[in-house]
């Protein structure tokens, strides 16, 4: 508990730093532009424009970050002390400038009005608001400036000086490859915006100011590593992680959303090493042929990489070497990994915590994503996305949650917000598995919902039948997809007609999961569930993502557009006790599943219940008859 305490405290510090410089990445790459462009190494030399690059690194950036970290604070009186303050940074150390100083300066300016504010609250008379407004933030600022021109900003510069020479001291004698060791790691416990913005970013501007670039910018944005991985899911992963492994390189690559690749590492641990000596390589290349960025990357997209590399041949060869090798060795040791394990369910819930089936869907047999808290409110006007920075994966989730409130008819509002930004008007909160404890402490009252792969969670399609139809927790918790393809109407069934005791086949043997499911597709056919269309769609089915649940248990059912070919709700079970591979994993019971109009929701949150048991589980396995195996399914 304290470690995970901490990690949150550290997670919550830098994303402190890096929401001063993320908002304002905007006009770090106007600046880097410029300088690309118009200096005399640049693309198109021009003494005049050239003029801007100076002010605006001293001056612009620097502000913007000082005003940026106050308003974090105190809003806009924060905003406006904060910016007052790093302005005596600057004109104290003329020679550097002053990121840091401005990360200190800002929040410490927003801080010192914001107790002010609260010191004098309820006591100010009637009239004089705006004047002791006005005064207060012009001489506390006005104070804070003195003391940041006299004595923050010479000891930030001394600071700032040793931090570059310590860099250049790892570059010439060939260590700076070493701190992908503590990078790539970092990254994935999404320290990556802290790291980049709120650490390398400084010291790179400083170096790029000096010599017109810096290998700093590219130590974290490198998108190589992750590529590497990616690519090895897509030729030799399994199940969902196979599929959604080329939808999530394209938008790690080319959109820049690095933490999209961050659960595929979480499921098999040893991948960290692949991304760590994939980062080492890359970093190693960029030493040797002189790569490195004029202003940051941000996102790490491989478009913007080659937007802000300088106006050198030399240098775009170095840059995309190192993407180009990163990935190489990223990709090698990764399909080492992939080809010479197993998927173990113990391991990875304990890697990604509370995360049991990482194939890029969660087990909610085995009670893995029991991560939701709070109460689904009775009436849900907003749903926020949000991620460490607000800018990438909550953006990506934000828009295809969007698209699914939009066809679901639903007047429900979705946005994306950084964590540290959650406002009170937030009903349900959605965040990445790991981040979820973060915004469950920023918005306690919130109801909370955690993901793990952005691109097909079931949590989506599980919250539109929640807002659509009321359907409690309880009756979702196993139903992921399925629900989703619930329609029609049927609402006289009784669970006696769900799931009858000729329906119930012992001791059986199949080859293959496909001939497992054509079975149990021929028995809802035989007992009047549904059409005989519908076989092939549960095999169609299984190809978009295994219905493998954990546990031992396996819930094949037709496809989105087989609802047509289902007569009404109902159920097959087969008991296969020495069980059938899906996708590496051991089926031992397997529940077919024709559902209509929910009204095969009550049985099956029953079957979740008794599922979620190991031990229930053996039961049914062990089960000598029909109504034997009935009656532990209906114990619930």
């Amino acid at each position: 508990m304290a470690k995970s305490t901490i990690k949150v405290k550290v997670q919550q510090f830098g994303n402190f730093l890096s929401s001063m410089v993320l908002p304002n990445i905007g006009a770090f790459i106007a600046w880097g532009l410029i300088t690309a462009l118009f200096i005399a190494d640049g693309f198109f030399p021009n003494e005049s424009l050239a003029k801007l690059v100076d002010p605006m690194v001293f001056y612009l950036l620097p502000l913007l970050i000082g005003y940026t970290g106050g308003k974090l604070i105190h809003d806009q009186r924060g905003g406006v002390v904060g910016a007052i303050a790093t302005m005596g940074v600057i004109v104290g150390a003329p020679d550097t400038p002053m990121f840091l100083g401005a990360m200190i300066m800002g929040p410490l300016g927003g801080f010192v009005i914001k107790k002010f504010d609260q010191a004098i609250e309820g006591k100010i008379k009637s009239g004089f608001e705006m004047l002791i407004n006005n005064f207060s933030a012009g001489i506390l600022g006005g104070l804070l400036a003195i003391l940041s021109f006299l004595g923050i900003g010479p000891a930030v510069n001394g600071f700032t000086q040793l931090l570059v020479g310590g860099v250049d001291w790892l570059i010439g004698v060939g260590l700076l490859p070493l701190t992908s060791i503590f990078i790539e790691p970092a990254k994935i416990l999404f320290l990556n915006n802290a790291i980049n913005h709120g650490i390398l970013s400084p010291i790179g501007l400083e170096q790029a100011r000096s010599v017109g670039q810096s290998i700093l910018f590219l130590l974290e944005a490198n998108p190589g590593p992750g590529l590497g991985v990616l690519l090895a899911f897509m030729l030799f992963g399994k199940g969902t992680a196979k599929q959604s492994a080329s939808g999530a390189g394209i938008i790690h690559f080319f959109g820049g959303i690095h933490e999209i690749y961050f659960p595929y590492v979480l499921m098999k641990p040893m991948l960290l090493i692949s991304v760590i000596l994939g980062g080492m390589s890359g970093i190693f290349t960029l030493v040797i042929l002189g790569g490195g960025l004029a202003a940051p990357a941000s996102p790490g997209s491989i478009f913007a990489i080659a937007a802000v590399t300088p106006g050198n041949a030399s240098v775009y060869f170095a840059n995309f070497a190192a993407v180009f090798v990163a990935t190489a060795v990223s990709f090698i040791i990764s399909s080492f990994v992939l080809k010479s394990s197993k998927q173990d369910e113990d391991n990875i819930e304990e890697a990604t915590n509370k995360m049991q089936e990482m194939k890029g869907k969660k087990s909610s047999v085995a009670g893995a994503l029991q991560s939701n808290s709070g109460t689904l409110p009775e009436k849900v006007n907003k749903i926020v996305f949000a991620c460490d920075a607000g800018m990438g994966s909550s953006a990506m989730g934000a828009s295809l949650l969007r698209k699914k409130v939009k066809e679901a008819n639903l007047d429900v509002t979705v946005t994306n917000s950084a964590i540290s930004n959650l406002t009170n008007d937030a009903q349900i909160v959605i965040t990445q598995n790991e981040l979820t404890p973060r915004a469950k402490s920023k918005l306690p009252e919130a109801y909370h919902i955690s993901v793990d792969n952005f691109l097909s969670s079931p949590e989506y399609d599980k919250l539109i039948d929640q807002l659509q139809n009321g359907v409690t927790k309880e009756q979702t918790e196993l139903v992921e997809e399925t629900v989703a393809e619930v329609t029609d109407v049927d609402h006289n069934q009784d669970n006696d007609d769900l799931l009858r005791e000729e329906n119930i086949f012992l001791n059986q043997e199949f080859a293959t999961k496909e001939e497992a499911i054509r079975f149990a597709g021929e028995v809802l056919v035989k007992a009047g569930y549904v059409e005989e269309s519908y076989v092939d769609a549960m095999i169609d089915r299984e190809k978009l993502t295994s219905t493998y649940m954990g546990n031992n248990v396996a819930i094949p059912h037709g496809t989105e557009e087989a609802k047509k070919a289902v007569l009404r709700s109902g159920f097959t079970v087969l008991q296969v006790p020495n069980g059938v591979d899906f996708d590496g994993q051991k089926a031992k019971l397997i529940f077919g599943i024709a559902g209509k109009d929910g009204t095969h929701l009550d049985i099956l949150s029953g079957i979740a219940i008794v599922c979620s048991d190991e031990k229930n589980v053996e039961q049914m396995v062990q089960a000598k008859t029909a109504k034997e195996l009935l009656t532990i399914i209906n114990s619930k």
